[in-house]
């Protein structure tokens, strides 16, 4: 149902949830080829860590350029249903596809062919969701214009994502394991494929009824609606905070394998360290939707980053083996993470709804696209930074044989995994504090009481 811009809506719990399934989609294909495709790549077919890093980051780099002009397209689109709804669906079908295509390569008997192969669907994957990404990103900005109701509809987003993570990463590297060898990839493509798609369907169907916004689509070429997005201070602050930390988080996924099979010695380890992480999320995602209400959203999310970043550093033990330290360390990251997902994600419909409201027009989609784009250059560089500190450190790729890793290789794993994250969360706290939208400045940009 159509609402006029400034009309702060409480959402039923039915459209939290729909909305929040989303996350299903997002949250295993931001999951799955961080874990599992560096691995792919270096120990199945054995490619060297460098060149593994490039095929990984190169469909990622691809989005960068599209997802602004998925946010226009999006903005732009005309449906009974609305500008975005429609393009979960149609997105999500393409994306569960082109997914489970990553690792059904057959056997060509070239590690290159074999890598080419992988390469052009993870293209084709990234290209369908940059679509279904962007525009599902947007509808919060549209579906309510409240600040704390913002908030509320990303916690359902962050825990149901941080649910995904956990099924997603946990039962992966079992389902590869239990079939074993390059069938276990493609079994294990498969099974996600068929999580992606129900979440893509969930998150359709479930926001029929969500409200849609009706602020009139942004004039002006792609370049300059850009361009108008780059001037917004706050936004750009938010934005470059958010980014520095997917780089971190995506250099701790891409270690999640290698800490396990190659420091703790053992393969199941991965799925612990998945719960590890996951399970505090689940628990701590609503409280910290609490807190935020209470000290602020900013306020939030630097605490959150602070957790992040002593469990990213206290992770430096599994260099040692110590899997416990390692496990609670695990743990630290995923209590921090969940807020750092709150919050950011409550942040960002505030930036870009504060924008329509002044300028009476919709640049919901750009903005999204832009946040998405670098959030996915983000994550894209963190496992090719990952493999890079690998190939520092000399790792040793294989063709799904063991080998014996030297020593530089196992403290590249480890500082890859826990040093760099642990400077990069920090670091990334510089640009946070030069944040300044808060309550009061949303309400009086859209007309409606906090």
């Amino acid at each position: 149902m159509d609402q006029p811009a400034g009309t702060a809506t409480t959402l039923p719990r039915g459209v939290r949830f729909g909305y929040g399934s989303g996350s299903v989609a997002t949250g295993a294909f931001g999951t799955i080829p961080g874990l599992m495709l560096l691995p792919y790549l270096t120990d199945e077919l054995g490619i060297a860590a460098l060149w593994a890093g490039f095929v990984v980051f190169v469909p990622k780099a691809w989005d960068v350029i599209l997802n602004p002009v998925a946010g226009r397209i999006s903005d732009r689109t005309v449906d009974p249903a609305g500008p975005r709804r429609p393009w979960l669906l149609r997105a999500g079908i393409m994306l569960a596809g082109a997914f489970a295509l990553i690792f059904a390569g057959p056997d060509m008997d070239s590690a290159w062919l074999d890598t080419a192969w992988v390469l052009v669907f993870f293209l084709l994957a990234a290209t369908a969701y940059a679509f279904f990404q962007v525009p599902y990103v947007a509808m919060p900005a549209e579906m309510t214009s409240s600040y704390d109701e913002r908030t509320r509809l990303m916690t359902w987003r962050v825990a149901i994502l941080a649910f995904t993570i956990m099924l997603a990463g946990a039962t992966a590297p079992v389902i590869r394991d239990a079939v074993g060898g390059r069938d276990g990839y493609r079994v294990m493509g498969v099974a996600m494929a068929v999580l992606i798609l129900l979440g893509a369907v969930s998150a359709w169907w479930g926001t029929r009824r969500a409200p849609i916004g009706s602020v009139a689509p942004g004039a002006g070429s792609l370049v300059e609606q850009l361009r108008i997005v780059a001037r917004a201070h706050d936004f750009r602050m938010l934005l470059t905070t958010f980014v520095v930390q997917a780089l971190a988080t995506g250099a701790m996924l891409a270690g999640v394998a290698y800490v396990a099979s190659d420091l703790l010695g053992s393969t199941a380890a991965a799925t612990i360290l998945f719960v590890c992480f996951v399970g505090p999320a689940l628990v701590l995602t609503p409280l910290w939707a609490r807190w935020g209400e209470r000290v602020g959203k900013k306020q939030g999310y630097v605490a959150a980053s602070l957790v992040l970043a002593a469990g990213a550093a206290l992770a430096v033990l599994a260099r040692g083996g110590n899997d416990t330290w390692t496990y609670v360390a695990t743990g630290l990251v995923g209590v921090g993470y969940s807020g750092c997902q709150v919050f950011p994600m409550a942040m960002l419909p505030d930036a870009a709804a504060v924008d329509a409201a002044r300028s009476g027009e919709n640049r919901v989609g750009v903005y999204t696209g832009v946040w998405t784009a670098a959030e996915t250059l983000g994550l894209a560089l963190g496992p090719a930074l990952y493999a890079l500190v690998l190939s520092l450190g000399g790792y040793l790729s294989s063709e799904g044989q063991d080998l014996t890793q030297p020593d530089s290789a196992l403290t590249a794993i480890a500082i890859g995994f826990s040093v760099v994250p642990a400077v990069l969360v920090l670091a990334s706290l510089w640009w946070l504090r030069r944040y300044t939208l808060d309550a009061a400045e949303v309400a009086a940009a859209e007309g409606v009481l906090p």
